[in-house]
């Protein structure tokens, strides 16, 4: 549906693959490959009807196609044995006729060399479709260390989440997501980097590492944040030095506490990034928008972001979403209403306040709204307290 590219998430649907990968599935029943069946009813084919033809109209020529086909589908020892099977059927046939009804050398070295084109073109698509998987590989390799796959209940949190490329070709962007348990509590963060490109998921990255440090160790929600902004400004730095055009790159955020001691309330953050929606079974809520400016742009204003504290009631679940779902239009341009969406759906069943339907809910409805032409980069992302546990994971022990 379009050209957006789901990558992550629980909910996802199976990624689209290559089109090697996805001819490959196609081209197989029970485990076995039948890539050899088209080609194969081709020289058949074509033997058949050149055999019960007259003599004015000859077809046998026409079997230069089957190594051709077999090039398109088959690896290279396929194509060669069509190859050879194509010379051998073409001579055999050809004089089984009289001699003035031959078609004779010429297209026998027209069949020969058409062969040998299409063996030499699977060698080339056989090699082009292996540094393909080869880049896929190293493309998920990169998504799984940006947007890592966190455990069920990690840090004490129902959580689901999805991303969607707006790029059909790549597998990550500039959005960005995690989850860090710690001693005193579990702090989860969302955003994204302005911008597109390998410098927007460099950014990405950069910001997420620095965020899985200081989230475990740092006692106050405040210095998380600090440390998130310098670590901003640094790496802008570093690719200004590198003469990479990054100096007005800037990423829009929200950071969230869990604390340990307080299972009402969450603390956020929020860094020009869209407000979180409380969603509950019956109704939805805004949290405060917090008027903070972007991740790298602290030096426009002395003040520093607010830490500001929500109650979270048990049931209730927060919803983070990135600008491609707030910014997704329809054909008369009119914006998804995302509240709108979810207020109806829980009017209808309650239960769509689950972190998994809820993410379901959105992601299907902002594709529906769009056509599946996303015009930038989504994340949804849904998560609450697991009733009875407190928001702590793997990080016990005391920094």
């Amino acid at each position: 549906m379009g050209d957006w590219q789901p990558v992550f998430g629980p909910l996802s649907p199976p990624a689209r693959r290559d089109d090697a990968v996805q001819r490959q599935k196609l081209l197989r029943l029970r485990g076995r490959s039948v890539a050899w069946v088209p080609p194969a009813l081709l020289l058949g084919g074509i033997a058949a009807a050149d055999w019960n033809t007259s003599g004015e109209f000859r077809m046998i020529s026409w079997i230069v196609l089957v190594p051709g086909i077999a090039a398109a589908i088959c690896g290279v020892w396929g194509t060669a044995v069509f190859a050879c099977l194509s010379i051998l059927t073409y001579f055999v046939i050809d004089r089984s006729w009289s001699y003035q009804y031959r078609n004779g050398l010429p297209d026998l070295i027209l069949v020969a060399l058409g062969s040998l084109l299409a063996i030499l073109a699977c060698v080339v698509r056989v090699r082009s479709e292996r540094r393909m998987l080869h880049m896929l590989d190293v493309a998920e390799t990169t998504r799984r260390t940006v947007l890592r796959p966190m455990p069920a209940a990690w840090g004490g949190l129902d959580h689901a989440a999805v991303y969607l490329s707006a790029d059909s070709e790549a597998r990550v962007g500039g959005d960005f997501y995690d989850i860090q348990p710690g001693p005193r509590g579990t702090r989860l963060l969302l955003g994204d980097v302005q911008g597109k490109g390998l410098g927007a998921v460099e950014a990405a990255a950069a910001l997420l590492g620095t965020f899985r440090e200081a989230g475990f160790y740092e006692p106050a929600l405040d210095t998380v944040a600090d440390r998130l902004e310098v670590r901003m400004l640094r790496h802008v730095g570093y690719r200004a030095a590198l003469g990479s055009d990054d100096r007005d790159r800037f990423a829009t955020g929200i950071l969230v506490g869990f604390p340990q001691d307080d299972r009402d309330t969450v603390e956020f953050v929020n860094f020009g990034h869209e407000p979180p929606l409380v969603v509950a079974p019956d109704g939805v809520r805004d949290l405060p928008p917090g008027h903070g400016l972007p991740l790298g742009l602290a030096a426009l204003t002395a003040d520093r972001p607010l830490v500001l504290t929500a109650v979270l009631a048990p049931g209730e679940t927060l919803l983070l979403v990135t600008d491609g779902v707030t910014e997704a239009r329809d054909a008369n341009g009119v914006f998804f209403p995302l509240r709108e969406r979810v207020a109806g759906a829980l009017c209808a069943d309650p239960a769509t306040a689950e972190p998994e339907r809820l993410v379901e809910l959105v992601r299907d409805g902002t594709l529906r709204h769009c056509g599946g032409h996303l015009s930038d980069d989504t994340t949804i992302f849904a998560v609450r307290r697991r009733p009875g546990e407190a928001t702590m994971g793997s990080g016990r022990s005391q920094p």
